[in-house]
C-alpha cells in the first residue's frame, strides 16, 4: 500500500492524507476517521516521504561526506547525525568522494529527496576555483545549505568552522619559542582548511623572522590510512638530507605517522624530535609517546552547525558564520609549557 491508495480507497486528497498522518488539526473528524479506518484496515507504515507531502517540511536533512572511513569526518557524521535525532530530524547520508562530478551528482540526489536542508561535512566540497562551487549556489536557491568547516559568501549558505589558521599559527609559535626552527610542516590536503593551516604555519615562521623554505613544505600524497608510507615518506626525506627537529602535521594520522618515522631510526621523541598533530583524534592517546595535538572541539562545532540548521528552518534569526578557536593540547611528544608560552 501506497500514501495514494489511502488517498483513493479514502476519497480524498494526498496533501489530506498527509495531514493525518502528521496529526494536523487542519483535518474535519469525520475525514479523520475516514483515512485512519483505511490504514488500520491496510495496516499502512507510512515513511517520511509520504508525511512531507503536501506539507512544508520532510523533517529530512540531507548529510555530504566524502569519506566515512576518515577519522574525523565519520565522528562528524555521527555528532551531526546525532543532534538532528535529538531535534526532530531524519538524515539521509551521502559518501561522494573527493571527485567534483560525483560531489554534484550525490547532491542533486539529495535535493530530489526533497530534502530540508543538506549539511556539507568537511572543507573539501569548496573548490578553489570559485567557478566550480556553482552547484553550491545553485542548491543554495532551493534549501538552506550547511558548511562544516568551510567558508563560502553565498545566500542561504551558513558556516561554521574553526579558526585554523589561528590554530597551526598558534601550534608553530609554540615550537619556535621553545627553540626549535628547523620545523617541517607536513600536509596532505589543499582543501579550504588545508590551506588555512598551512598559512597558519607560514605566518608563524614570518612573525619569528624565520625563511620561508620550501623544502619544509612537504605534501605527502598517499593514503589518508598509510602511516607506514608517512614513515617511508620522512625516512626518505631523511636520507635526502633533510634535517628537521620538528613535525608540525596537519593532522593526527601523519603526526603518527612522525613517531613512526622517529622510532624506525633512533630518534627520541621530543628529545630529538617534537611532534604535534591536528584535531586531537584517538591516535593521539594511541600512539606511543602520546601526541601533542590541536584541538579543534568538533563535538562543539558540529552541535552549534545542527542549531544553526534547525533554527534556519524554524524561520529564526541565526548567524551566517560561527567561528570557534582551536586549542592546543600538550602530551608527550611535546616538551615545552604551553601556559608559559601563552
Amino acid at each position: 500500500m501506497t500514501i495514494y491508495d489511502i488517498s483513493r480507497q479514502a476519497g480524498v486528497s494526498i496533501a489530506t492524507v498527509s495531514r493525518v498522518l502528521n496529526g494536523s488539526t487542519n483535518v474535519k473528524p469525520k475525514t479523520r476517521k475516514k483515512v485512519m479506518d483505511v490504514i488500520e484496515q491496510c495496516g499502512y507504515t507510512p515513511n517520511a516521504f509520504a508525511r512531507g507531502l503536501g506539507l512544508d517540511s520532510m523533517n529530512t536533512v540531507g548529510i555530504l561526506c566524502a569519506d566515512s572511513s576518515d577519522l574525523y569526518l565519520a565522528k562528524a557524521v555521527y555528532f551531526i547525525e546525532r543532534n538532528l535525532r535529538f531535534g526532530g530530524y531524519h538524515s539521509i547520508l551521502c559518501c561522494t568522494g573527493y571527485i567534483l562530478e560525483d560531489k554534484k551528482t550525490a547532491l542533486a540526489l539529495l535535493l530530489n529527496q526533497r530534502v530540508d536542508a543538506v549539511i556539507m561535512v568537511g572543507s573539501n566540497f569548496v573548490e578553489a576555483d570559485a567557478g566550480d562551487n556553482q552547484y553550491i549556489f545553485d542548491a543554495a536557491k532551493q534549501v538552506p545549505i550547511m558548511l562544516l568547516n568551510a567558508d563560502l559568501d553565498c545566500n542561504n549558505v551558513y558556516c561554521t568552522m574553526c579558526d585554523d589558521f589561528k590554530a597551526m599559527q598558534e601550534a608553530a609559535l609554540a615550537m619556535i619559542k621553545n627553540g626549535i626552527t628547523d620545523i617541517l610542516y607536513l600536509y596532505n590536503s589543499t582543501s579550504y582548511s588545508g590551506m588555512k593551516k598551512l598559512n597558519g604555519y607560514l605566518s608563524a615562521c614570518i612573525m619569528k623572522d624565520l625563511p620561508i623554505n620550501k623544502q619544509y613544505q612537504q605534501f605527502f600524497s598517499g593514503s589518508r590510512e598509510d602511516i607506514d608510507g608517512v614513515c617511508r615518506f620522512l625516512s626518505d626525506l631523511r636520507k635526502k638530507g633533510l634535517e628537521f627537529h620538528g613535525v608540525l602535521a596537519a593532522e593526527d594520522m601523519l603526526a603518527a605517522g612522525a613517531i613512526k618515522y622517529a622510532k624506525l631510526n633512533g630518534l627520541s621523541v621530543p628529545g630529538d624530535l617534537s611532534v604535534i598533530g591536528y584535531n586531537n583524534s584517538l591516535l593521539t592517546t594511541c600512539s606511543e609517546p602520546e601526541i601533542s595535538s590541536v584541538d579543534n572541539h568538533l563535538e562543539t562545532l558540529c552541535s552549534q552547525l545542527v542549531k544553526t540548521c534547525i533554527g534556519i528552518l524554524n524561520h529564526e534569526e541565526m548567524p551566517q558564520k560561527t567561528i570557534f578557536s582551536g586549542e592546543l593540547i600538550e602530551r608527550a611528544s611535546t616538551d615545552f609549557n604551553i601556559n608559559s608560552i601563552k
